[in-house]
């Protein structure tokens, strides 16, 4: 039996303030409500620059509470409004000195379900994060939303594929992955390394990635957001490299008990043989 829900994903250049950019997201928003979508997912730190160029201060303040900050407020009026499940990727404040790089998960009555806080935590040329997050410790959650199971992952996750398959376990159905990445540094694994996740742990996975060269850097964000299947097929065409763009896909998640029936992923794993992997 089929299952068909329509997601989103927007993928935007930066605007210079935070204002504006929140009222770029909320536009995307109705835009995507407007061609059915049921879930969207921006881009990671999405009402701000990728101030992780830099090693400032001065960007703390974009950091808010979470649920219980202005941003979060806003947008679970708009899921509301809407008919909405949103995924917000933003800099989370738990409280001064304690900062995390979260995404919030809104359903689709305007209720707030909850937090991923992003694991694994960079700290090279371009992408000093450390600088202003903690490592994550909220596990892998995976959220029940109306429009059924969602698990987060952030950006630089997307390299370790125990988070990946954690989700899966939990019952993830489709996985966003909200990135802000550069055409010199991780270009070629783009295209590979989330499709595999999704054929490895039979899911439909969402990558988003910001667009453009902001003025606080060299790196070049190029976009080519997506949804891939279980079966690593992009589901239609993968987003410009260089414009902002609103990818609006139909998923049928009736895929994922037909690749399960085929693959036997999950029965033949063997846990018991894999406790040195979890070795320091």
């Amino acid at each position: 039996m089929s299952r068909v829900i329509r997601a989103a994903l927007f993928q935007t250049a930066w605007t210079g303030d935070k204002e504006s950019m929140i009222q770029v997201h909320e536009q995307a928003a109705r835009d995507a409500a407007a061609q059915g979508a049921q879930v969207l997912c921006f881009q990671e730190l999405f009402y701000g620059p990728y101030f992780c160029q830099v090693q400032d201060k001065a960007f703390y303040e974009y950091a808010e509470q979470i649920p219980e900050g202005p941003t979060v407020r806003r947008f679970q009026a708009l899921a509301k409004e809407l008919g909405l499940v949103l995924v917000l990727p933003m800099y989370e404040e738990e409280q001064p000195g304690v900062l995390y790089n979260t995404a919030a998960v809104i359903d689709a009555d305007g209720s707030y379900l909850g937090k991923y806080r992003k694991t694994h935590i960079p700290q090279v040329q371009g992408f000093w994060e450390k600088f202003y997050f903690r490592p994550g410790n909220s596990g892998w959650p995976v959220f029940e939303t109306a429009v059924g199971k969602i698990g987060v992952y952030i950006c630089y996750d997307r390299h370790f594929p125990e988070g990946w398959r954690a989700l899966g376990l939990a019952g993830a159905e489709i996985v966003f992955n909200p990135s802000a990445t550069s055409r010199g540094l991780s270009r070629y694994l783009w295209q590979l390394e989330q499709p595999a996740a999704a054929v490895a742990n039979e899911y439909f996975v969402g990558a988003i990635n910001r667009v453009g060269v902001e003025d606080l850097g060299d790196n070049d964000f190029y976009g080519t957001t997506y949804f891939v299947d279980p079966e690593a097929q992009f589901v239609g065409e993968v987003a410009s490299d260089k414009e902002t763009e609103l990818v609006v896909r139909d998923l049928d998640l009736a895929k994922l008990r037909e690749v399960r029936d085929r693959w036997q992923f999950y029965r033949d794993r063997a846990p018991g043989a894999y406790g040195p992997l979890t070795a320091p």
